[in-house]
Order: C-alpha cells, then sequence, then structure tokens
C-alpha cells in the first residue's frame, strides 16, 4: 500500500491544528482497524476522510472526538495530547448522521446543553443560541421539539449544537446521509458556505466521492486502515496515487496489462487483446510487470479510424444523462468500457447504436498505469 500526503490548497498557519502521530487502533487485539496513521490536519481547512465500510475513517474520527482512544500512538489538538482528556474537555464539535437531539428538549433546550455543561452565564448562553440559530437560519424554531422538524432542519440545528460553544474544530460523521438526494446537494453547498464564512476547521466522513470532492479543500482516502493518498480535490481527481484511488475516487475504466518497454516516465503496456497503449508509469514498473491501466470514461474519445493509442470498441449501448451521453463498448479485453461524450461531441452520424464498431482514443498523460 502507498501513502502519499500532498500540501494542502491552503493553509495559513503552518503549525497544524490537529496531528496523528503513530496512531494505531484495534478492538480485539488482533486485527488493526486503523495502522501507523499519520496525519496532520491544517487551521481552518474543510478535510474529508473518505473511503468504503471499515476502511478505518470513522474509527479516526471517534478518537479525535474522544469516544475511542487509540491502541497506541497520539492524538495531539494545538500541541497538547489529547489521549486522556474526555469528549467534554476537547472544545470538539461533533455532528452525527442520525442527529442526536434530545427528543424531550425544545432546539433552544438542544442547543443550551453544551453551554450549561461549560457552566457559561445564562446571558452568554441566549446570545449564543440566537447567534447559532440565525447562523443555520433556523432563528424561528428555537421553541420547537425535534419532532416538529423535518431531517433537513434537524440537521440544521444538529450543526447549530456542534457550534454554539466557539469550538477549535467540528466532527461531522456522514451527517447528510439520511436526507434525499436533492436536499442533500443543498446541504452540501451550505456547509461550504458556512464553513467559509466561519474559518473553522471542519473534519467531515463520507463514503459518497462526490460529497466529498464537491465540499472539501483536501480529501483523504482510505483503505484497510491506511491513508492511500491526501490531496486537494483536483489533485485527487487527477493524478490519483494508485489502482484503489483512481476506482473509488470518480468513474475510470481499467484494464490489465503487462508493461512492454519503459520510457522515461512513460511506458507501452500490451492488454489482454493485444493493443498496446502508451501511458504514464506512475508506480516506476519493469519491461514484464503486469499491470493496471486506468482511463476516465471522459478522457475517452471515439475516432473514426485507428491511430496512435486508441483501441478498436464495439458499442452495447448509450444511456441519455441530460448533460452528457455515456457510451458503453467492449474493449481492451474488457466487456464494459464506459466513454462520457459531451452533447456537443455526439453527433448523429457518428454510429453509436449497438454491435457499431467504433475506435476509442486517449492521449497518454492521460491513461496512468499502476501495480495490481
Amino acid at each position: 500500500m502507498m501513502e502519499r500526503q500532498d500540501n494542502p490548497s491552503h493553509a495559513d498557519n503552518d503549525t497544524p491544528l490537529v496531528s496523528f502521530r503513530n496512531v494505531q487502533k484495534s478492538y480485539d487485539g488482533e486485527t488493526l482497524v486503523v495502522k501507523d496513521l499519520n496525519l496532520d490536519i491544517r487551521h481552518g481547512e474543510f478535510l474529508s476522510l473518505l473511503g468504503p465500510s471499515g476502511s478505518g475513517k470513522t474509527t479516526c474520527l471517534m478518537m479525535l472526538a474522544g469516544f475511542e482512544f487509540p491502541t497506541s500512538g497520539e492524538i495531539l489538538l494545538d500541541g497538547q495530547s489529547l489521549n486522556r482528556v474526555p469528549p467534554h474537555k476537547r472544545n470538539i464539535g461533533m455532528v452525527f448522521q442520525n442527529y442526536a437531539l434530545f427528543p424531550h428538549l425544545t432546539v433552544e433546550k438542544n442547543l443550551d446543553y453544551p453551554l450549561s455543561v461549560r457552566k457559561l452565564p445564562s446571558e452568554e448562553r441566549r446570545e449564543r443560541i440566537a447567534k447559532a440559530l440565525d447562523m443555520v437560519q433556523m432563528g424561528s424554531f428555537a421553541k420547537r421539539y425535534p419532532r416538529q422538524l423535518s431531517g433537513g432542519q434537524q440537521q440544521r440545528i444538529a450543526l447549530a449544537r456542534a457550534l454554539v460553544f466557539n469550538p477549535k474544530l467540528v466532527l461531522m460523521d456522514e451527517p447528510l446521509g439520511a436526507l434525499d438526494k436533492q436536499l442533500r446537494e443543498h446541504m452540501q453547498l451550505e456547509l461550504k458556505a458556512l464553513h467559509r464564512a466561519l474559518g473553522i476547521t471542519f473534519v467531515y466522513v463520507t463514503h459518497d466521492q462526490s460529497e466529498a470532492l464537491t465540499m472539501s479543500d483536501r480529501v483523504a482516502v482510505f483503505d484497510q486502515g491506511i491513508i492511500q493518498q491526501i490531496s486537494c480535490v483536483d489533485t485527487l481527481y487527477e493524478s490519483p496515487c494508485n489502482a484503489f484511488v483512481s476506482g473509488f475516487v470518480g468513474d475510470c475504466n481499467k484494464f490489465n496489462g503487462v508493461v512492454e518497454s519503459v520510457q522515461a516516465e512513460q511506458c507501452s503496456v500490451r492488454l489482454a487483446d493485444h493493443i498496446v497503449l502508451t501511458a504514464l508509469n506512475i508506480h516506476g514498473l519493469s519491461e514484464g510487470a503486469p499491470c493496471v491501466v486506468a482511463i476516465r470514461p471522459e478522457r475517452l474519445r471515439i475516432v473514426a479510424q485507428a491511430q496512435p493509442n486508441t483501441l478498436p470498441a464495439r458499442t452495447l449501448d448509450k444511456v441519455y444523462f441530460g448533460d452528457h451521453i455515456r457510451l458503453r463498448c467492449e474493449a481492451g479485453g474488457e466487456p464494459s468500457v464506459f466513454v462520457k461524450l459531451a452533447l456537443e461531441d455526439h453527433t448523429d452520424s457518428m454510429p453509436l447504436d449497438a454491435g457499431a464498431s467504433v475506435f476509442l482514443q486517449a492521449a497518454p498523460q492521460h491513461i496512468r498505469v499502476f501495480s495490481p
């Protein structure tokens, strides 16, 4: 497994707000859910922890929140160890997927709870509650109970409760997962705007790659307890460091092949149907090495005849998506290769009906070769 950490898109303070140092976590004393994690979280950034179920991302968030403790290693907040600090003394806000609001308390009483625990004066509590509710555009809902709110409204209240005591950072564990698609997309934009306005560090756990790409400054991609890559969103999408990241972040066509020759940073790869492509040799593989070839659907284009770096293909079906057409083909020894065509690139003269013979082409800089 590879771990890669690129510079964040912005960092006003070079000293990290949070540092994970050689952190490991095991629940049974044998299997490591998190393996030797080293991660710096910058002041004011929106960092998403992205990965499939069981990859270790939520465990990392729970350790940072204080609901779990590392088996080994250390977690630092502003240079101070959190390993023995209970959750309520960490000055960290938390938003859960199920909202975790007290059903028997009104909205304002839900927000008052973390303030009363911290023994703030009543007048200051009232001011903070009003400010936090206005922040999430819920000022007129103070007297309502959670059962009287929609899912989106409850999520806003949960966020306001996490912000009301002015935390150093806010942690969110798949907070939009229970919302419908349209509301979820709307809330993504609201969260991004709120983060920009407040300047507080947000750490966000999700398994939804489009959600992570929409909101984040940086994304850390987890698999099997390891950060495979941490980068700003455009680098993560355009320059994945291994086959897992290329497949998990965005759509990607993958082909099995063998390196035929090496030329500096590029190599020639022979696919299962004996077609040879020139591509970027990401892992520096040697001649004769088995490999995985990855090409984004939008980087493939239809050409009329065989040219350099083309794949002969047979069309299987096409689907109209409104802003583009998705073409499914058989090519390179793979039964389902997808091509994403912008509407202006699609003409009636193109032979795209099922069974048509076409050629797919991609430039070498858009084809990446990884170790299997």
